[in-house]
């Protein structure tokens, strides 16, 4: 744990690298986790006091983390880079109305609906998305998955799997196509050489305002909670 000025006290995880050549610390624009990278046989203890020496910048990145926000009736939920309000009515499963998402008038299945409803919108339109771009360069996809990652909004694995984080949905359209096309690329290049990004460019010309709205944004969708 580290102690900060206003004497919070803040989780450190310690991870070891036979690359890293210096302490390293790193904190995590989806959830706030504070990583301390250390070399290989590096002492921890000094590890920490270099950590602890970083307390103010510590205090000053965790100050930009989003705070905690749980879905409550009446309050709004990002849905393809829309603001729709949470409104409960007799019904068994959420359905959106213009800018309102009905739900089910149960408070205790809220959260879990809602989960399983977007999760539903973003296995579809990253289907799509994901298959259009990988016929554009002639890549097959051996299986997509969706997961609630904190680390990373995709990923591509070296036999053709891809997988998302099911959030996407609450973007908009075009930051979730962008993440799909920067996945898709990896298909073609396993790394983030000119090479990829050239390829990236070629399927979504636009991405460099995608990712930015995902850097500048992204935690704010990291930070809603569904469930406790």
């Amino acid at each position: 744990m580290l102690s900060l000025p206003d004497r919070r006290e803040v989780p450190l995880v310690l991870r070891r690298s036979a690359r890293a050549r210096r302490y390293s610390l790193r904190v995590s624009r989806l959830d706030g986790a504070v990583t301390l990278t250390l070399p290989r046989f590096a002492s921890e203890a000094d590890g920490i006091a270099f950590a602890q020496s970083q307390a103010d910048w510590l205090a000053r990145q965790l100050a930009q983390i989003s705070p905690v926000q749980r879905v409550t009736f009446g309050g709004l939920l990002p849905y393809e880079g829309r603001e729709l309000t949470i409104t409960p009515a007799a019904l068994r499963a959420p359905r959106i109305e213009g800018e309102v998402v009905f739900v089910p008038q149960n408070p205790e299945r809220l959260g879990g609906s809602l989960e399983a409803f977007l999760k539903l919108a973003a296995r579809q339109r990253l289907q799509a998305a994901s298959e259009a771009y990988a016929a554009q360069i002639a890549r097959p996809i051996r299986r997509i998955t969706l997961r609630d990652t904190r680390s990373r909004w995709g990923s591509c694995s070296h036999d053709g799997s891809l997988s998302y984080s099911w959030r996407l949905i609450m973007a908009p359209p075009a930051v979730l196509d962008y993440v799909a096309a920067h996945e898709v690329a990896h298909l073609a290049e396993m790394n983030h050489s000119p090479a990829f990004w050239a390829v990236v460019e070629h399927l979504r010309p636009s991405f460099r305002a995608e990712r930015a709205w995902l850097k500048r944004e992204g935690g704010r969708l990291q930070a809603i909670r569904f469930r406790d």
